[in-house]
């Protein structure tokens, strides 16, 4: 029996979500069974997720608006969409058909006030031990960051972005 642990990629840099579909892929490759839930993207799907679908490698699951969540007053359709996606979370882990539970974008969910941090602390405790539980997004809690197991920060030293490079596709998304 392997041990799951709980994993946060956080941090304003680049690379948290694509960390997450590197583990998932090593973990397929490795015969681990994988699910991504995506929050806040409910858009155009990047490039992981176009590529995954593509090679029919795992499921991922996208959850949110055409537009980005600014304010949850404006569009509670995006609340809707967050729920559901907490919703999935908890049914994933609570069925142990996967090795490897991904929640992208769900520690930006908790900051901007879209679920809860009590409900991610109590996913987090509920989890099956043999379960690994990988979120992602920006502006980890100390208390989240606490309950987890390793803790990566994304930190931008310098960006494009800055010099007017608008994003790439196949690179940003």
């Amino acid at each position: 029996m392997s041990i799951g642990l709980v994993q946060i990629y956080t941090g304003g840099g680049k690379g948290k979500t694509t960390a997450a579909f590197g583990i998932a892929l090593r973990a397929y490759g490795q015969g681990k069974r994988v699910i991504v839930v995506q929050f806040l993207k409910g858009g155009e799907p990047s490039g992981e997720v176009l590529a995954v679908r593509k090679l029919g490698l795992f499921d991922v699951e996208s959850f949110g608006t055409e537009s980005f969540c600014f304010d949850i007053e404006e569009n509670p359709e995006h609340c809707i969409q967050a729920d559901l996606a907490v919703d999935r979370i908890e049914k994933a882990l609570s069925s142990r058909n996967y090795d490897i539970v991904i929640a992208d974008e769900l520690i930006t969910a908790v900051g901007i006030g879209l679920v809860l941090e009590d409900r991610v602390l109590a996913i987090i405790e509920s989890k099956p031990n043999e379960t690994e539980l990988i979120m992602t997004g920006r502006g980890a809690t100390e208390r989240l960051i606490e309950a987890a197991d390793l803790v990566t920060e994304m930190r931008e030293i310098k960006h494009y972005f800055a010099k007017g490079i608008p994003a790439r596709e196949g690179i940003e998304f």
